[in-house]
């Protein structure tokens, strides 16, 4: 537990010496937000209706920047061999990797997920569903993603794979989450669609780790 501790803590540390990748997810997820009203006009009803999914997409393409230098920094500088040798298990490593990713770029776009809602006209009745969703939502990517970028790692043109990898594994997410914010919009019950999300989390939770630890074994 010590050495997984000390995983996420070096995460964190890092993130906070060099905050440009997560900077950079939040501008993206805003300014992905912002360009709807100038592209399809500036209609309430217009906006209000695509801002679900619009809110999935963007937050998610956001949380895809940074995972291609997951762990390419530490294979580059040996530092992922040192990691791997430290006797933590590569499955529990990978889930510590999935866990800094969710709090370094995850939270912060939650934390932004009411200026973009404002965007997108989005009901403020809605904003609370629409922050447990992404979180959710963000959660599964953190975890499909680690496991791609462990798949990807040395591989060619690896940042262009990565996306073809996760992207299509987040395709529930981006439904239900979707769903579930269409659903708080229109005065209805969402829980049904966040227990879905929240089970798709549960299932990717022990299932994206053990992926990625038998890919970094591999290395």
């Amino acid at each position: 537990m010590s050495a997984f501790l000390a995983v996420l803590g070096r995460e964190l540390r890092l993130a906070v010496r060099h905050p440009a990748d997560t900077l950079a997810a939040v501008m993206f997820f805003v300014l992905v937000c912002a360009l709807f009203p100038f592209g399809i006009g500036p209609s309430p009803e217009i906006l209000a209706r695509i801002a679900p999914g619009a809110l999935l997409a963007a937050a998610l393409l956001a949380a895809l920047l940074p995972l291609d230098r997951l762990f390419g920094a530490e294979a580059e500088d040996g530092s992922l061999e040192q990691l791997l040798l430290s006797g933590l298990p590569p499955a529990l490593l990978a889930f510590a990797k999935a866990l800094g990713h969710w709090l370094t770029t995850g939270l912060p776009l939650l934390v932004a997920t009411p200026m973009a809602a404002a965007m997108l006209n989005l009901p403020v009745e809605a904003w609370g569903v629409a922050v447990i969703a992404l979180g959710l939502a963000t959660a599964v990517l953190s975890l499909f993603g680690t496991a791609g970028a462990a798949l990807t790692l040395g591989a060619r043109r690896g940042g262009v794979l990565l996306p073809l990898l996760v992207l299509p594994l987040s395709i529930p997410a981006v439904i239900f989450g979707a769903a579930a914010i269409e659903a708080a919009a229109a005065g209805l019950v969402a829980r049904p669609y966040l227990l879905l999300l929240g089970a798709l989390l549960a299932i990717a939770a022990p299932m994206a780790p053990l992926a990625a630890g038998a890919a970094l074994r591999a290395e």
